[in-house]
């Protein structure tokens, strides 16, 4: 690291000239990042390196020469595709592992807090055992606090608790530590939405630092501000939060496809074919979107009002398309109603999410449309003709000691993918794999790379109806991209429960969702569908619960701009302005990314890189405060 020491403030009433030794990192490359920052990083690795497995030979290495550096209120989202070492890296982050090669810093008195994917639960008699073990464990009454507001109950037995269960236990114990630097591996596997939204809350609030590890694009786009990317052994940073990440990936690979062309041939057809399978999955995407769209737009012309299903269909051809048909179907359990008086009309190549908290009744549902349970009254219809296969959350159907020759084709090289033959290494590397891994064992693969590979098993069997629960658990990002595509080359129908909301956006035509009183809403159209419905329906509740009561007839209901006339002249103003005033925010963000963005910057000068660093830091929290300001404004014009 080099030194310059030679600052000098001259203090002009005394004369007395102080000099102040500075260190700086001099070159942004050299960390492989331009976070040389003006503040100095809580946590950093410089020349990371960790051999893979028990080789020793070159090339044995997962990765090498990783540098990164984590602020102090650093916004990260880890990105990477399964077996890229992503939790391997998070962990040597956190310090649990001990790399090869490299120096780890760390700030005296940092707390770093890791929140697990699979936390070890064994050996603890209760969940609040599990979230107090240690001799770092927080205190009892801060636990209790946040599995409050989390709804989980900790005196329940950890042996018999459900994943949701372990995972809300868990991160009671890891936000209540109060950690400076706080890790999550995929965060939201098992959480209902309910839980999803408070943690998000939860982490916008967050005073500290968070690396994150998630395939929930929703939950990433709302709240990274820089991305890490793990891709090949090498890990880059950029800026910018996660809903950038696409188009800068296929920024890097455009660039090495264009650098790959003074290399060997094998090496630029390999990299031709990185970049042109990325490019076109986009392309694939954005027409199936407008596909998609098109198939709502003729769903919602065959459902009543929404949150109301209509039972008779505009067409006989509709009609004789009918796979499922459910008339007026109720189900209790003891004096509860888990499902009431719900009728839909599912047609061959539907493709149903369904959604709603844990214990709602999402499971029950799909029970009850695949015919595995009865209805108390009504009736649920089922075509002769259904085939169905059901891919679960459990992901315990494979075993570790077997190939993925034996798992794909009973050991041969040829499987039939619903009738038609293929070679089983062209079928891999459908599902992204190397085809020269038809040898290896179960046992070795990822758990996102088990989850891909239990995908490709049960898409190649013959079906007209596919029953997903819970798909999105540990799979990565690209293999989400070809889940969604799979999906969307089905002939059949599908039925989703899902918590993955960006993935339900781009997938399905119908979302059931469920509140948990029994009824069910039917929507057509994805998630944020769902979510307008249900905002539209509390926020006229609130206006209903407002309105005086009288005994004489009600009279109409007064302008919006009388209750805007409650305001103060200057909350007035407030109120009208700020909207703008926070866009004017955004743009100038915007320019000082941009303008960091520059990789030389630091190094050209280092001065201009601190005075942006410091400009945006005010811009943001001067947003953040105009927010604050408009949304309790905004409370008062409801009010």
């Amino acid at each position: 690291m080099r030194v310059a020491c030679i600052v000098v403030h001259a203090a002009a009433r005394t004369g007395i000239a102080i000099f102040l030794p500075i260190f700086f990192i001099a070159s942004a490359r050299r960390w492989g990042m331009r976070a040389a920052m003006a503040i100095a990083p809580i946590l950093s690795w410089e020349g990371l390196g960790l051999i893979q497995g028990a080789s020793n030979q070159a090339g044995g290495w997962l990765f090498q020469d990783i540098n990164l550096a984590v602020g102090p209120r650093d916004r990260l989202a880890l990105i990477g595709r399964n077996g890229a070492g992503k939790s391997t890296l998070m962990r040597l982050i956190g310090g649990s592992l001990e790399a090869d090669r490299g120096k780890r810093s760390v700030q005296p008195g940092t707390r770093i807090v890791t929140l697990e994917q699979d936390p070890f639960f064994t050996g603890h008699a209760t969940l609040m055992d599990f979230a107090r073990h240690g001799p770092d464990a927080p205190a009892r009454h801060d636990v209790e606090a946040i599995a409050d507001q989390l709804g989980i109950d900790l005196s329940r037995a950890a042996d018999s608790a459900s994943g949701g269960e372990r995972r809300r236990a868990a991160l009671s114990r890891a936000l209540a530590s109060e950690p400076d630097l706080l890790l999550l591996d995929e965060p939201t596997n098992h959480l209902d939405l309910a839980a999803i939204e408070w943690l998000e809350a939860w982490l916008q609030r967050y005073s500290g630092a968070f690396v994150a590890i998630s395939h929930d694009r929703t939950f990433l786009e709302r709240l990274t501000r820089a991305t890490l990317w793990l891709d090949r052994g090498a890990l880059r940073r950029k800026d910018i939060g996660f809903g950038g990440y696409e188009a800068w990936m296929e920024t890097v690979y455009a660039e090495e496809v264009r650098a790959a062309e003074k290399l060997d041939a094998k090496l630029k057809l390999e990299l031709h074919w990185l970049e042109r399978g990325v490019t076109a999955r986009r392309k694939r995407n954005q027409g199936r979107l407008a596909k998609l769209g098109e198939m709502r737009a003729q769903r919602a012309a065959m459902i009543g009002p929404q949150g109301a299903a209509k039972l008779a269909l505009a067409t006989d051809d509709a009609k004789s398309k009918a796979v499922i048909v459910a008339d007026r179907v109720t189900k209790n359990f003891g004096d509860r109603a888990i499902i009431r008086d719900f009728s839909l009309r599912i047609t061959r190549g539907d493709r149903i999410g369904v959604v709603g908290s844990n214990g709602a009744g999402k499971t029950t549902l799909l029970r009850l449309l695949t015919g595995e349970l009865a209805p108390d009254t009504g009736t649920i219809t089922l075509a002769k003709t259904l085939e169905g296969v059901m891919i679960d959350q459990q992901r315990s159907l494979m075993s570790p000691e077997k190939r993925i020759r034996d798992v794909l084709a009973e050991g041969g090289d040829w499987i039939d993918v619903r009738g038609v033959r293929k070679h089983i290494q062209g079928y891999l590397k459908d599902f992204l794999f190397d085809p020269g891994l038809v040898e290896a064992r179960v046992g070795t693969l990822s758990g996102g790379e088990r989850s891909r590979l239990l995908l490709a098993r049960e898409f190649a069997r013959r079906s007209n109806l596919l029953v997903l629960d819970e798909p999105t658990n540990d799979l990565d990002l690209e293999t989400l991209d070809l889940l969604q595509d799979v999906i969307g080359d089905y002939d059949g129908t599908v039925l989703i429960v899902s918590h993955d909301r960006d993935f339900l956006d781009r997938t399905v035509t119908i979302t059931l969702g469920l509140d948990g009183s029994g009824r069910v809403d039917v929507v057509a159209g994805g998630y944020a569908d769902w979510d307008r419905l249900r905002r539209e329906r509390a926020a006229s509740r609130t206006v209903g619960k407002s309105a005086p009561a009288a005994a004489a007839p009600a009279a109409p209901p007064p302008p919006q701009p009388v209750r805007k006339a409650k305001l103060s002249y200057k909350d007035q103003r407030d109120y009208d302005l700020l909207p703008a005033r926070i866009e004017e925010f955004d743009r100038k963000i915007a320019q000082g990314e941009a303008a960091l963005a520059d990789p030389a910057l630091y190094a050209r000068d280092p001065d201009g890189f601190a005075q942006i660093t410091k400009t945006l830091d005010g811009l943001r929290a001067d947003k953040d405060a105009a927010e604050m300001r408009w949304l309790e404004l905004a409370e008062l014009v409801e009010e």
